[in-house]
């Protein structure tokens, strides 16, 4: 079994930053891929960052220049580096890992969400 623990949500003033981590622990072989998604009051959820294994990135139309993820390897930590931050900007943020276990299977990873609020 694997653990994503997320810290650093909270509330800041719109143009301001906040930084994420995420980071996951237990039955790991390699991370895959680690990245963070958002869930708004009455929307589905979606992509907001992910980086593989091998160092590729993909960002949502609606942060590319102002979010940037990172990973920290040797920790099995990913980071979300948000600036510029706006109200629309306002949801819990998810950890999700794709993780290969001792078995060779890859599996699929959520943390518990943490939440970030932005006021305008």
């Amino acid at each position: 079994q694997v653990q994503l623990v997320e810290s650093g949500g909270g509330l800041v003033q719109a143009g301001g930053s906040l930084r994420l981590s995420c980071a996951a622990s237990g039955s790991i072989l390699m991370i895959e891929a680690m990245g963070w998604y958002r869930q708004a009051p009455g929307k589905q959820r979606e992509l907001v960052a992910r980086m593989t294994n091998g160092g590729s990135t993909n960002y949502a139309d609606f942060v590319k220049g102002r979010f940037a993820i990172s990973r920290e390897n040797g920790k099995n930590t990913v980071y979300l580096q948000m600036n510029s931050l706006k109200p629309e900007d306002t949801a819990v943020y998810y950890c999700n890992a794709d993780v290969r276990a001792w078995d060779l299977k890859t599996y699929n990873y959520w943390g518990q969400g943490t939440q970030v609020t932005v006021s305008s």
